[in-house]
Formats: C-alpha cells, sequence, structure tokens
C-alpha cells in the first residue's frame, strides 16, 4: 500500500505542457519560479507519502463514525488534518490579504494530487475549503472576507458546500430550504440538505457551510436561489466562536467507498446565516464554488488512477506467473506478458494526458484573470471550455484506470487484502460529484462550446494542428495519421454541433451527441497534451537535459496513446451524430423487458 509521488512528473507536466512558466510573465505572481514549484512539489509529496498514505487502508477499514448528532473523522484524520493545516497547504493559491501565498492554481492542482492520490477521502475536505474560499472571495462581503477567509486559509476553519436535497439532486430549482430575513440584518435558515462531503467532523473548531436556500419572496425556480454562509458556532465580533449554531448532522451514509470520507445529512432548523452576494443570484455565485471543485475533482481522478497503478505496476514486477516472450525466463513476472504491459503503458498515457489536462485548465484559469487584458477573453473561454472536459474526461479516467489495477491483480485484485478494490471504489464517487458527467456533457455542448461561437473549440483545434505539424519531426506514419484523423473527427463534431444549435429543430440532437463529443474532446486534446510532451522530451534529449531513458518514456507514450485511444476517435465521432430522433425511438417498449 505505498505511494510515491510523481514528483518528475508532475514538473514535466506543469513546465513542458500545462505551460505554467507564461505565468510569470503577467507579474501576477511574484513569488512563483522554478525553485519554488519544486520545493511545493517535494514537500506535498513527502507530506502525502509520509501522513496521508499510511492512513488510506486503516480509513477505509474504519470509516467516519455518527453517534450523538455528531460526526467523529476516521482514526488519525483529525491530527493529519491539523499536520495539514499548519504546513499551509490550504492557502498555496490563496490570496497574500487572506493570509495565503498567492501562488498559481496550477501549482495547487499538482500539489492536491498527491493529496488525492495518497488519501482521496482527506482529500475531500480540503479541496471543498478551497472552493468555498474562492466563492467568498469572489462574492462576499468585506466583513465576510475579513472574518472567515483568513481562518479558512490557514486551516483553521473547513469549508463544505451545501446545495442537495432529497427532492432536489442535479435540478437545483427544486430546493425548498428557506431563509427568513431577521431584525439584525442576518437570515434564519431552515431545511434539510444530504450528501454533504464533510459537513460535520472533529478536525476543526469550526465549519463555514455554504447554502443555497430560498428567500421568502423569491420567484419559484432556479432564478429564487440565493446564497448563504451559515456557521457551525456562531461567531463573534471579536473572532471567537460563540453558542452552537441551529443545525446539525442528522446521520451520515453508507456509501460504496471514500468510507473515511463524512457525508452527512444536515438539518438546518432556524440557524443563523448570511447573505452572500445578491438576493436571488445565490446559482451564478455557487457557481464559483461548484468550478472550482470540477476541476479539483477531475484531478482527483488523475490522483486515484496514478495511485492504482502504481500499486497495479508494484503487483506486476512481483507475481511471478509463465514464461518470458522476451527473455524466455520461466517464472517470469507477469509486467513481462506483452498484454500486462500494454495495460500499464495505456493507464500511464492516459493518467499523464488526464493530468496535463487539468493542469492545463488551472493555467487557464490563472491567465483569464492576470493576463493582459485584451488576452483574458480567450483564456476565460479556455478555461470555460476545458472544464467539464476535464472533470468528467479525467474523472472516467479514474474509474477506468482503477478498474484495470483490479484487473492486472486477477483474482487477487476481487478481495480487499491487497488494496486494489478500494481505489476502484473510492474512484467511482468521481465521475458523479458537483454534477455528473453527463451534466457536464449537456453544459459543454449547450453552454461552452457556443458562448463565444465555438471560438475557444477553434482555438485549440488550430493549435492541435500546428502540433500535428511538429509531431511530423518526431514520428512517421501511423502515430502522425491517428492524430491528424482525430484532430479532423473533433472539427468534423465541432462544426455539427454548432450547425444543429443554430437549427430551431436541432437540440435533441445536440443533447444525443453530448457524451461522445465530450468524450472526443478528452481523448483528442489527452493526445495533444501528450504530442506536446514528447517534443518536450525530444528538445530535452537534443539539449542533453535530463534522464534519458525517462526522455524516451515520454516520447513512446504518446505513440501508446495514438495507438490505443486516438485510434477510436472514428467512432466517437458516429455517436456524435446518432442523432436524437434514434434515442426517441428507444422508448419502453423498446428498452423494457
Amino acid at each position: 500500500m505505498t505511494y510515491r509521488a510523481p514528483v518528475r512528473d508532475l514538473a514535466f507536466s506543469l513546465t513542458a505542457v500545462a505551460g505554467i512558466d507564461a505565468l510569470a510573465a503577467t507579474g501576477a505572481f511574484p513569488d512563483y519560479d522554478a525553485d519554488v514549484m519544486a520545493a511545493v512539489l517535494e514537500a506535498a509529496g513527502q507530506f502525502s507519502e509520509g501522513v496521508l498514505a499510511p492512513l488510506n487502508r486503516p480509513g477505509d477499514l474504519a470509516g467516519a463514525k455518527y453517534a450523538n448528532g455528531a460526526v467523529t473523522a476516521a482514526p488519525g484524520f483529525a491530527d493529519a488534518y491539523r499536520q495539514f493545516a499548519a504546513g499551509g497547504w490550504t492557502g498555496l493559491a490563496a490570496p497574500a490579504s487572506a493570509g495565503g501565498q498567492a501562488l498559481p492554481k496550477a501549482l495547487e492542482l499538482a500539489a492536491f494530487e498527491t493529496v488525492h492520490a495518497a488519501n482521496m477521502a482527506f482529500g475531500l475536505c480540503p479541496m471543498l475549503s478551497l472552493a468555498a474560499i474562492e466563492a467568498i472571495e469572489a462574492h462576499g462581503t468585506e466583513h465576510q472576507k475579513t472574518a472567515y477567509l483568513p481562518r479558512m486559509v490557514s486551516g483553521e476553519w473547513t469549508g463544505a458546500m451545501c446545495l442537495t436535497e432529497p427532492q432536489a439532486g442535479s435540478d437545483l430549482g427544486a430546493l425548498t430550504a428557506t431563509a427568513v430575513p431577521n431584525a439584525d440584518g442576518t437570515y434564519s435558515l431552515t431545511g434539510q440538505k444530504i450528501y454533504i462531503t464533510w459537513g460535520d467532523h472533529d478536525a476543526t473548531d469550526n465549519i463555514v457551510h455554504m447554502v443555497l436556500a430560498r428567500l421568502p419572496d423569491a420567484p419559484a425556480g432556479p432564478k429564487g436561489i440565493s446564497l448563504f454562509l451559515a456557521n457551525k458556532y456562531l461567531v463573534n465580533p471579536d473572532g471567537t466562536l460563540g453558542d452552537r449554531n441551529a443545525f446539525r448532522p442528522v446521520g451520515i451514509e453508507h456509501k460504496l467507498g471514500i468510507h473515511a470520507s463524512p457525508t452527512c445529512t444536515m438539518a438546518y432548523e432556524g440557524a443563523t446565516a448570511e447573505l452572500v452576494g445578491r438576493p436571488n443570484e445565490g446559482l451564478a455565485h455557487m457557481f464559483v464554488m461548484m468550478n472550482a471543485a470540477r476541476v479539483g475533482v477531475g484531478m482527483e481522478g488523475v490522483g486515484i488512477a496514478d495511485r492504482a497503478y502504481q500499486h497495479a505496476l508494484a503487483y506486476a514486477l512481483d507475481r511471478p506467473q509463465g514464461r518470458s516472450v522476451w527473455t524466455g525466463e520461466s517464472g517470469a513476472p507477469i509486467f513481462d506478458h506483452p498484454d500486462v504491459r500494454r495495460t500499464l503503458s495505456v493507464m500511464k498515457a492516459r493518467i499523464e494526458a488526464a493530468r496535463a489536462l487539468c493542469l492545463s485548465t488551472g493555467v487557464a484559469a490563472d491567465m483569464a484573470r492576470h493576463a493582459a487584458p485584451d488576452q483574458r477573453a480567450h483564456w476565460k473561454g479556455r478555461e470555460d471550455l476545458l472544464t467539464p472536459i476535464a472533470k468528467a474526461w479525467s474523472t472516467d479516467v479514474g474509474v477506468d484506470v482503477a478498474s484495470q489495477g483490479v484487473q492486472i491483480h486477477g483474482g487477487m485484485g476481487f478481495v480487499e487484502e491487497t488494496g486494489a478494490a478500494q481505489f476502484y471504489r473510492d474512484a467511482r464517487i468521481a465521475p458523479i460529484y458537483e454534477g455528473t458527467n453527463g451534466i457536464q456533457a449537456m453544459d459543454l455542448v449547450g453552454r461552452k462550446l457556443s458562448q463565444d461561437g465555438g471560438a475557444s473549440a477553434k482555438a485549440i483545434i488550430a493549435e492541435m494542428k500546428a502540433t500535428l505539424k511538429d509531431l511530423a519531426g518526431l514520428y512517421t506514419g501511423k502515430p502522425v495519421e491517428r492524430f491528424a484523423t482525430a484532430i479532423a473527427a473533433v472539427e468534423d463534431a465541432t462544426l455539427w454541433i454548432l450547425d444543429r444549435k443554430a437549427d430551431a429543430d436541432g437540440a435533441a440532437d445536440v443533447l444525443a451527441a453530448a457524451d461522445a463529443y465530450l468524450k472526443l474532446m478528452g481523448d483528442v486534446i489527452g493526445g495533444w497534451m501528450l504530442a506536446k510532451g514528447a517534443l518536450a522530451a525530444k528538445a530535452r534529449l537534443a539539449a542533453n537535459d535530463g534522464d534519458q531513458a525517462w526522455l524516451e518514456g515520454k516520447i513512446a507514450l504518446y505513440e501508446i496513446y495514438a495507438a490505443n485511444i486516438l485510434g477510436h476517435a472514428s467512432s466517437r465521432l458516429a455517436a456524435v451524430g446518432q442523432g436524437g430522433d434514434l434515442l426517441r425511438r428507444m422508448d419502453r417498449a423498446a428498452l423494457g423487458v
């Protein structure tokens, strides 16, 4: 159950693929340079390896506990969180005005990959705090920023996102929690929320709940939702904690995985709350938090995939069985069976593609805020376009790679003792979090693709074509041809969806294409990321800059990906064009038993 943080791979992805060095030119990160990046990644890796990874399996076995109206984290988790907070990890990208380190978002994402890989159940707690910090920073009052941000940035308090209700899952317009104004300017919050990750625990003295609810005169539907902040303990004017607020956990969920992460049902019984942002605009305000969490969840998928891969690789190298096709050795490790090595190679290629995709989304987010004013719209469009892809595609990679990790173990993977099953169980929640992956696909084709007339997608296609030209100097034949075919498939699919969106009768066709389009975009952008990495590796080899075998591996990984993933682009394109009428015909009679 050991874990080794992929510090070298993370640094390569940040610099050679995601382009984090471009952020320095903005002047927005005066304390960031290559030495800082290396130090942050190394320290994050050491903490994740030494403190978090050893708690992963025991936490899965023990789980969080609920008793007498309170939640207790799994053994060791509260102490680990206090060490995490003391290390300043919650404040990596937070503003200096709130006590943060004001480093790039992409570096924060990279550091948190190691956290999620070492202990996904633990990583969910600070990940949601980071998202709450962004929402308060964007929409909170000056009082809220002063009173809450420093304590959240320091890790003294944590944050929780409270959206879902029993009758209102993805359709937040159906929520019924209410907030009634009080005479002192606060609100009385009443209602129930379910699936609240780390909604209650004993790791910190206070928890800041970000809650969606309705004002008494609010219009029906999503346009009548406001965002509120409610503390577990009331906060006195001097910043000290007062009486317990009127909300409590009424139980925790019994889940397939992430057993050490307390998923709470919360009851608000006239709890004192503060309005965040403008009345009836809470859904838009909450999307700041949700989008931050979506990229974080994508990184979570990368982390759990890498953990499962490392576990499977170690097993394959150690498990003797059969004769090596290459050496002729009897009793060779299963690593010497071509299909096992192919599986491991595809796993690693997909992990590196997903990692670079998420980190590139982080760079785009930073550039959207800090690039030259005339460039910000371009970067904002890229951030918006990549976010649903990074979340959905990367979490699918997490599940698929964890599943292949079980497969590498064979029967040993299906029993709990080896640990491979836990990674699979834990990974399965990520495609559901923060809007299911189907919702991400609908968001991609329904909003993000067309919000700028398709300009962001077309810009990425143009950049992929430029990379394709450079590839001709590194590969010949199929690796180049497959990328060319895949880019053409993305371009055809993009133009087809934009055309159908312009047609009054095209809505069903667009929605029927959504899942296949997102997966096609993820596959091909992932290939683009690996192609950029291969070209960077070639340049470093030519300069004798780095480990030759490791750099040659980057070049080979693109070839593996091109053969095993890009080769499926045509089938993805076919699914994009299946049309809504075909699915309409798959009615109850067609699908019944």
